[in-house]
């Protein structure tokens, strides 16, 4: 897989800009966006110009549409990869939030389509805290990779870094490293649900994406992406 990388200046979301021009596999890279989105409702904040922000579209036909959180997976492993070369302290809160600490670094936001029992293509948009110094939204935790270094990060050599990795873990089984790095991968935390707020620990994370806990009192609960909220 061979990356065509397009800088633009201003885009409205890198995917949707990536669902109108994207061509084979590639990789379009703005310095800013009016309307960048994090997952249903979620926006995301990023001042011009300090932040890593990409879509990458691939056409991963080899991997099942059953499957289809094994992309999920290796990205969120290859972002934190790539993080840890420069701080400590990284981990993947399910689904694929990128954290440090308690502070999210990343999110990501996957857009399949499937065709039949397969894969036709994927757009993974990206949107990384590099060098932004204050967050002026509501977002509740956001923290920026100059927050914790103090140190002006080169955008472009982490995304080179990101995308190398990515291209890699998209063809090996990434889901015990993706585990392993989970958020509060060990020990009762709480949660909170339909139901209201619970202590749980991570049980299982199955290939469909699914959230397995297991509560205090013993009682295993599964939850698709939304359905659980991790209390922070």
């Amino acid at each position: 897989m061979e990356w065509k990388i397009v800088h633009i200046g201003e885009t409205d979301s890198t995917n949707h800009w990536l669902k109108e021009h994207g061509e084979g596999e590639m990789v379009v890279v703005a310095d800013y966006q009016t309307a960048g989105r994090g997952c249903g409702t979620n926006t995301w904040e990023s001042e011009r110009g300090k932040n890593l922000l990409f879509s990458a579209l691939i056409h991963p036909n080899q991997i099942p549409a059953s499957h289809q959180f094994h992309i999920s997976m290796a990205v969120s492993v290859a972002i934190s990869e790539a993080l840890e070369q420069y701080i400590g302290d990284v981990s993947i809160k399910w689904p694929n939030d990128i954290y440090w600490r308690n502070g999210k670094i990343c999110g990501i936001l996957i857009e399949q389509t499937l065709k039949g029992t397969t894969i036709k293509e994927s757009i993974i948009g990206v949107g990384l805290n590099v060098n932004q110094r204050i967050f002026r939204s509501d977002a509740p935790n956001p923290v920026s990779l100059w927050q914790i270094t103090a140190l002006e990060t080169d955008r472009d050599a982490l995304l080179s870094d990101i995308l190398s990795r990515l291209r890699q873990l998209l063809a090996e089984d990434v889901r015990s490293r993706y585990m392993a790095r989970l958020y509060r991968r060990s020990g009762f935390h709480p949660y909170t649900d339909a139901g209201g707020a619970f202590m749980a620990r991570i049980a299982d994370v199955r290939a469909d994406g699914r959230l397995v806990l297991a509560d205090d009192e013993g009682r295993e609960r599964i939850y698709a992406f939304k359905e659980v909220q991790f209390i922070i």
